[in-house]
């Protein structure tokens, strides 16, 4: 159930109401339907049923596993790529290479628009993480989903408690936008399942996986993690920061992993 507004937070209109109770059982529909069904079953149907439909990726370390299912599915499936201007030199080559050989014709290649303005000297993580993160992958990214009804993105089960309980579809509800369905399609995958579907079908991992990098995120917020090691260890090393902040729940970010 949506929270009561704030004091400052206008109530939703009656029209995105009613929007919210339609998506709403349209999630718990799809779910129900596609309970014991897999990942490429899941990509098909929220094809089908969500007319305005893309796919987020960050080109990381298990990307490749979504961007191949997606690619057998619809080629023409936009794929939003958010490029921080703080990436590896690695993941903006492999970027480049993994969409030419996947066939990705609709790739779509979003910037923030105010790090002149907010950060011109590019210290602002160094002072601020959650707002560098919020500046240059949150603000964009959202403006970007505006025009779509939902969004596909990589998140799994295995990767935090706060996604035990993940499901194929949930129903997002973005603070100043109407909702929308986010898609999950490797929900129930294990880390076992991810490494054994890139082996099997032969795909390219990034370069940093290699160089012990099972987490990719900026390079200035990304360090190697040693063997023992929670694969997310690199991420904001020493700080009590899990989450660049993309995903919501009930209108609020929340630190879930990427």
């Amino acid at each position: 159930m949506r929270p009561d507004p704030s004091p400052f937070q206008a109530p939703l209109p009656a029209q995105d109401r009613e929007r919210e109770t339609l998506l709403a059982a349209q999630v718990a529909g799809l779910n129900a339907r596609l309970r014991h069904h897999g990942a490429t079953d899941v990509l098909r149907v929220a094809l089908e049923e969500i007319p305005e439909l893309a796919l987020v990726s960050s080109f990381g370390a298990e990307s490749v596993a979504l961007l191949h299912l997606a690619s057998m599915v619809s080629r023409d499936l936009p794929v939003l790529f958010i490029d921080t201007e703080m990436l590896f030199a690695e993941t903006l080559v492999y970027q480049q290479e993994l969409t030419e050989r996947l066939g990705l014709r609709n790739l779509r290649i979003l910037r923030a628009a105010e790090i002149a303005a907010q950060d011109p000297d590019g210290s602002l993580h160094r002072r601020d993480t959650d707002a560098c993160c919020a500046l240059r992958k949150t603000v964009p990214l959202n403006a970007a989903l505006q025009g779509f009804d939902g969004w596909i993105t990589g998140r799994k089960r295995f990767q935090s408690g706060t996604r035990a309980a993940l499901e194929f579809f949930e129903l997002e509800r973005p603070e100043g936008a109407p909702a929308r369905i986010k898609v999950n399609p490797l929900a129930y995958w294990a880390s076992e399942d991810v490494a054994e579907y890139i082996a099997e079908n032969r795909l390219p991992r990034h370069p940093l996986v290699a160089k012990g990098y099972p987490s990719i995120g900026c390079a200035p917020c990304t360090s190697p993690v040693a063997p023992g090691e929670d694969p997310r260890a690199g991420r904001w090393r020493d700080q009590d920061k899990q989450e660049c902040g993309i995903h919501f729940v009930n209108g609020k970010m929340v630190r879930q992993g990427v």
